[in-house]
């Protein structure tokens, strides 16, 4: 694996020469916090904070997305016929994506790609996206990444992994379109032998600085029927107000609404971010909501993501341990807990 040396003060040259052959996403410090945008200056891009408020999901799944366009005037030799809205496909660059994060990507690929169902919007951002990391030296007390697959320093889903030691970063080679992009920017430093090692021992000593785990070893023999009507989902749900800011801010949620806005004789199709914790998600045209109480709600995000997701694909929880939702929650639910409550059931 080849690792580079770049300096620090030469850190916002080196984007500013992405910025020249593709569009560079980055870390940007708003009034209310540090998100993912698309960078038009390099000294907007802030890596002060450990991460992100929200994950850079949306950069491959928007919130809101124009799918299609039709018109309904009768004169058109069109009408009633959808027309896909182009989009952008251009390269892009991720840069100073949390390991985390880039894992979130992989998880999501097992339903937006598959030899079943490919969507293509997806598909082609994922295609034309280079992603680089950068490991957290100092993961948040809510991190418990090491326990999901994933870690502050881990390779999974990156092309590119930035280590920050202090007066300078190494670049660690990852994928065919990790040098791809080196080349291009032309970083030439090669890293030495014990400054590999020193970054070895580094991102080892921060990795240790995780205390916070949860433990998984016993979801995948737990019963599903008895675990589905266990006793403490009461508990779990009970202090929830179904604000759904879980569902925003998690990198792994998926779900999404498709609606129809029409103005006069000229529509659209949108596809919407939705969530499994809104009481109109599964409301069916009939009239029957089946799940209809708070409690089925809740019980669905936590059984989902960590008893349906591994027993259908075996590849781990869908969960990357980033620490947001609990965070972030209000009433302050914390699914480390709900974890630990699942892994221990016993009938």
């Amino acid at each position: 694996m080849a690792v580079k040396i770049i300096r620090k003060a030469d850190l916002i040259k080196l984007i500013s020469r992405l910025m020249e052959h593709y569009r560079v996403y980055a870390p940007v410090r708003r009034q209310d916090g540090t998100d993912f945008q698309e960078v038009t200056d390099a000294n907007q891009v802030d890596f002060s904070l450990a991460n992100t408020n929200l994950s850079p999901k949306s950069l491959m799944l928007p919130q809101s997305e124009l799918m299609f366009e039709f018109t309904l005037d009768k004169a058109s030799d069109r009408a009633g016929v959808m027309q896909e809205i182009e989009k952008d496909c251009s390269g892009r660059v991720i840069f100073g994506i949390r390991p985390c994060d880039a894992k979130a990507f992989q998880l999501l690929d097992l339903n937006f790609d598959t030899p079943t169902y490919r969507d293509p919007w997806w598909a082609h951002r994922r295609q034309h996206t280079t992603l680089v990391g950068l490991g957290c030296n100092d993961p948040c007390s809510t991190c418990f990444c090491t326990s999901v697959g994933s870690g502050p320093f881990s390779p999974h889903g990156l092309d590119l992994l930035l280590t920050d030691m202090g007066d300078q970063f190494t670049v660690e080679v990852i994928s065919g379109k990790g040098k791809q992009l080196l080349e291009q920017v032309v970083i030439e430093g090669e890293a030495s032998e014990t400054t590999v090692k020193a970054v070895a021992e580094h991102q080892q000593a921060s990795e240790q600085t995780i205390t916070s785990a949860v433990f998984t070893h016993a979801l995948e023999k737990q019963s599903l029927t008895p675990l589905f009507d266990a006793d403490f989902w009461d508990e779990v749900q009970f202090a929830c107000i179904n604000c759904g800011v879980c569902t925003f801010v998690c990198p792994t949620c998926w779900c999404f609404d498709i609606q129809d806005e029409i103005h006069k004789n000229a529509g659209v199709r949108l596809r919407n971010w939705d969530a499994c914790m809104f009481p109109l998600f599964t409301l069916h045209g009939s009239g029957h909501n089946p799940r209809s109480q708070k409690l089925q709600r809740v019980r669905q995000r936590f059984m989902h993501k960590l008893k349906y997701f591994p027993d259908k694909h075996d590849n781990g929880v869908a969960c990357v341990g980033c620490g947001r939702c609990i965070r972030q929650c209000p009433v302050n639910i914390d699914i480390r807990e709900v974890f630990r409550l699942m892994n221990e059931f016993e009938v």
